[in-house]
Order: C-alpha cells, then sequence, then structure tokens
C-alpha cells in the first residue's frame, strides 16, 4: 500500500507543480490565456484525454481529502517523541522518554562501579522497551556481573515502576575509569 500511495503523492505533485508553472506563465505573459483555455478545452473535450481527466481529477480529490482528514503517521511521531500512551477505563497515561530515562538512570547510578551512563531507549508497537546502556566503570570491575545485575535490576525496576516490558537491556561499556594511583617515587 505505502508503494501506491508513493506513486500517487508524486503524480500528484507533477500535477501540481504543472499548475504552478502555468498560473506563473499566465502571470508574467508568457503565454495567452487562450492558448491555456484552447489547450484545457482539447483536454476536457477529448474522448479518452476527458476519462483519463476525471479520473486523475478524482485521485488528486481523494487524496487531497485523505492528506487533510488523515494523518495516519502524525500518531507514530508524537508517540515516537513523546514516550508511552497507556490507556484505561479512567483515563490515560502519558509516560515519556525523559520519564524513562530517568528511571534507568536511577537504577544504573545505584550500581557504584558505575560512574557514567547514557541511556538509548527506543519502544515498539507492542509499548515494549529496548535500552541501549553506554556505561563509564570502574576499574576492576567483573563485567559479566556487574551487566547481568543491571540488566536484571533495570527489566524488574521499570516493570514494578510502570508496568511495562522491557524487551532488552543492551549494554556497551564504552570506557573503564581508573582509579588515580600515587606513582610518583620521591
Amino acid at each position: 500500500m505505502k508503494f501506491i500511495e508513493r506513486v500517487v503523492l508524486i503524480v500528484y505533485s507533477y500535477i501540481v507543480l504543472l499548475l504552478a508553472v502555468m498560473l506563473c506563465l499566465l502571470v508574467f505573459r508568457w503565454v495567452s490565456l487562450t492558448d491555456v483555455t484552447n489547450i484545457i478545452e482539447n483536454i476536457v473535450t477529448g474522448e479518452t484525454t476527458s476519462k483519463i481527466t476525471l479520473i486523475v481529477s478524482a485521485i488528486c480529490m481523494l487524496l487531497s481529502i485523505r492528506c487533510i482528514f488523515f494523518d495516519s503517521h502524525s500518531k507514530e511521531v508524537i508517540k515516537e517523541s513523546q514516550g508511552i500512551l497507556l490507556k484505561n477505563d479512567n483515563g490515560q497515561l502519558l509516560i515519556t522518554k525523559e520519564t524513562l530515562d530517568n528511571m534507568v538512570k536511577s537504577v544504573v547510578y545505584g550500581f557504584d562501579s558505575i560512574k557514567e551512563c547514557l541511556p538509548k531507549i527506543s519502544v515498539n508497537e507492542n509499548n515494549e522497551i529496548s535500552i541501549t546502556l553506554q556505561i563509564v566503570i570502574e576499574d576492576n570491575v567483573i563485567l559479566k556481573d556487574l551487566a547481568s545485575n543491571l540488566q536484571s535490576r533495570v527489566k524488574e525496576e521499570l516493570k514494578k515502576t510502570s508496568d511495562l516490558d522491557v524487551k532488552e537491556v543492551n549494554i556497551k561499556v564504552v570506557n573503564l575509569n581508573k582509579n588515580e594511583r600515587n606513582t610518583k617515587a620521591e
């Protein structure tokens, strides 16, 4: 369906471009109004051209109505930019990505061995969350244990506080924060 919409949108754009060019030519008097009128009259009165013109006009009208009243992508963009919208019988709850970000950071910074964290949160159509954590950790940390504990704690905390399912927590260690050691020999 998206391929058909793209083709129709391209045809629609060319028609609007053609009309704009014709209007400019008329305004600058590079083409006379009688020439344009004769061309339009031939298109409308011809047996096959009138049918083609009618079909193209109907498609353009339907596309215009669809674009004006039925914007299917705006809901997706709003949902993606704002966060997760949960609905129940009492109303709606919007959990913003900033809130999710703060929730994840509060769990991550509960670990003493993590010094910096940059979470990246994505939400799919089923409101399942995927989280990628870019972290800076202390030196002498067992990465496997830290990652396992961090992943389970983030999943548990988000489930407990927001009742949202976390599909995955990916961890990317971007740097080690080495403790400053006094290595001066005096």
